[in-house]
């Protein structure tokens, strides 16, 4: 719980330091972003099903970069669960131990957990067993892959989205593992680009 308390506190430092301020560009509102970007205003609903910023963790993260390195294996395992139990991707970044993500879910259909569930399962039952587990671990019959607990958060309107996108594709560069944010390859950075919600040369 320690480690989920300061990130918490990351993820409001990092918010409060991202001001927004609001304009209208033929017609069109768009937000700016302190970190030099230029974001559409992105509609949505925001609720019943929800939009959630999510941060899912491995359980061992020390020296550890299974998510990159069996990033086919995950990409299968969230394909996979999208076909059974579709839900829209805004936003999604892996590091080495750990992911974020923004996710909308169906109006009808708001249960992540389900969603997560499957998708750790389908990542795991992708790799050779041998981790070592815990005496509770192996009771439940779990695998020693991922962290039980996540972290979620029900975005609340447009500004809330806004800033945790920015979360989302900046942290590889505020962890160290790119100089640029274009230069991380895991991540829909690249697919906004393309579509014109960021500049290539966003945060740095």
């Amino acid at each position: 719980m320690a480690g989920y308390r300061t990130l918490r506190f990351a993820i409001a430092r990092y918010l409060f330091h991202c001001r927004f301020a609001h304009r209208l560009n033929g017609g069109q509102e768009w937000f700016f972003h302190s970190c030099g970007g230029l974001m559409p205003n992105y509609r949505r609903a925001w609720m019943p099903g929800g939009t959630w910023f999510f941060t899912v963790a491995l359980l061992q993260r020390r020296d550890n970069d299974l998510l990159t390195r069996r990033i086919d294996d995950l990409r299968e395992a969230v394909r996979a669960t999208r076909r059974a139990h579709p839900f829209i991707i805004h936003g999604w970044v892996v590091l080495p131990e750990h992911l974020h993500c923004v996710l909308e879910l169906p109006p009808d259909d708001s249960d992540f957990a389900l969603r997560w569930r499957l998708i750790k399962m389908g990542f795991s039952k992708r790799l050779p067993a041998g981790e070592r587990l815990s005496a509770s671990r192996r009771r439940r019959g779990e695998r020693g892959i991922w962290q039980r607990r996540y972290w979620e958060h029900l975005i609340r309107d447009e500004a809330d989205f806004a800033a945790h996108l920015d979360y989302v594709h900046f942290n590889p560069v505020k962890h160290g593992l790119a100089a640029r944010v274009a230069d991380w390859p895991y991540s829909t950075f690249h697919r906004h680009v393309q579509a014109g919600r960021y500049p290539e040369d966003w945060g740095g």
